[in-house]
């Protein structure tokens, strides 16, 4: 397999799993009309493509350790069905993340729903693997959660505003919407936190350091994961395509009957997605005097809250007409994103010896 071998390298990786984490909802706007449920099937279809081809290719270039083949051929089973257990548990979270972007738009679900998966999951993480300053990554912690706050109460605000413009009808519309964007984003971003420690112990780690099992290298662990994703979405939709988060009672059918373009494009955010995720599961798999660390890689990836919700407000402008006071508020969440993310980054530079 091919594993990066200088810290540029590595920094590379993370902010390249931020990037594409933070950017492939964007497909939803691009298929506006085409409801997330279904778009749902092509994006799973997509991170297992991803995920074959990445295997195929570079998992399977190069000298550092086994071949993509081999690696899933002579892994442990509890490490192979961690990571599967994880795909699953990602995909439901992430269903519900996504719900609360199709309902309250980018700017919403990101800073709250992966802002909180970054908290749960630095935290066991850490726990997983001591990598880095406590005091400095849980400092960088509290202030994303202060980011959290801010953008929920942002979002408040902003739906208060537009319902003084509205009928009662609206106001108690916006309201109604308001809340289940808040509600879906936080309990699918506490589910997020969760997936990414059973990845590490997929990869052979055991909580408090030390090897657990024969692990699954990168490229392996990944594929394994997205198999999870995609065996899952067939169970987890027959729920939400019956009763689905927002709008009318879908089939199936109404998926084979989906424009192609539709399809590709879900495709394409799958593949997005996975190449963020086989990007900062590489570079935690670096050789130990570049390693970062689980946590820290997971937390500089994450930073992809930020970036779609950069998205959401700068390109698609989910927050116009807000005024004032919700521009000031969405500027204080971005400073506390930055500087939390920022101390999270620095942590392991001050690692106690």
């Amino acid at each position: 397999m091919t594993l990066p071998h200088s810290y540029g390298m590595v920094l590379m990786l993370t902010v390249l799993t931020m990037i594409c984490w933070g950017s492939w909802t964007n497909v939803l706007k691009f298929t506006k009309g085409w409801r997330f449920e279904l778009l749902y099937y092509d994006y799973s279809i997509g991170t297992a493509l991803g995920a074959a081809l990445a295997g195929l290719t570079f998992g399977t270039w190069g000298s550092d350790g086994l071949r993509f083949t081999a690696d899933l051929s002579h892994a442990g089973s509890i490490n192979i069905l961690s990571a599967f257990a994880g795909g699953v548990i990602f995909n439901l979270s992430n269903i519900l993340v996504v719900g609360a972007i199709a309902v309250a738009g980018m700017g919403v679900g990101f800073p709250i729903g992966v802002g909180l998966a970054l908290v749960v999951g630095v935290i066991l993480n850490y726990i997983i693997e001591h990598k880095g300053n406590p005091v400095l990554l849980f400092a960088g912690v509290a202030l994303v959660m202060a980011a959290i706050i801010v953008d929920a109460v942002a979002y408040r605000a902003l739906a208060a505003s537009k319902s003084t413009a509205g009928d009662a009808a609206d106001a108690a519309a916006r309201k109604a919407a308001t809340w289940k964007g808040i509600k879906l984003a936080s309990i699918g971003g506490v589910l997020m936190g969760l997936f990414y420690p059973l990845v590490v112990v997929g990869m052979g780690k055991k909580p408090g350091g030390g090897e657990f099992g024969v692990g699954l290298g990168p490229y392996a662990v990944g594929f394994v994961f997205s198999l999870g994703v995609l065996v899952s979405v067939f169970i987890y939709n027959l729920y939400f395509l019956r009763f689905p988060i927002e709008g009318s009672r879908l089939t199936f059918g109404d998926y084979l009957n989906g424009r192609g373009w539709y399809h590709f494009l879900g495709i394409i955010g799958g593949m997005m997605w996975i190449a963020g995720s086989l990007s900062n599961w590489v570079a935690a798999s670096a050789p130990e005097t570049l390693h970062v660390g689980p946590a820290i890689s997971y937390a500089i990836g994450q930073g992809s809250c930020m970036v779609g919700a950069l998205w959401g407000v700068l390109v698609w402008r989910e927050f116009a007409g807000g005024g004032a006071c919700v521009n000031r508020l969405l500027t204080l969440m971005f400073l506390f994103y930055m500087a939390g993310l920022v101390i999270v980054s620095i942590a392991p530079l001050y690692a106690a010896h």
